[in-house]
């Protein structure tokens, strides 16, 4: 899982912070309401994700929002 890895490493934690903010910014730039404040909800969720370091994606790569693999539960 080497986007999982990814998007888990500062880099990825990174990458999540600026994407958020990049997108509150362009809602409140260019946007009049209430599109911006949609928009700036939705940029809130990477800016969450990144800071709190959990991973929306995970569950669609077999893993949790932490990154650890899911336990299927088949013994």
């Amino acid at each position: 899982m080497p986007f999982v890895k990814f998007m888990l490493s500062i880099s990825g934690r990174l990458l999540r912070v600026v994407a958020g903010i990049v997108i509150i910014w362009l809602a409140l730039a260019f946007l009049q309401p209430p599109w911006s404040y949609v928009l700036t909800v939705i940029g809130l969720v990477p800016v969450a994700a990144g800071a709190f370091n959990f991973c929306l994606l995970g569950p669609l790569f077999h893993v949790d929002l932490q990154g650890r693999p899911k336990d299927t539960g088949a013994r």
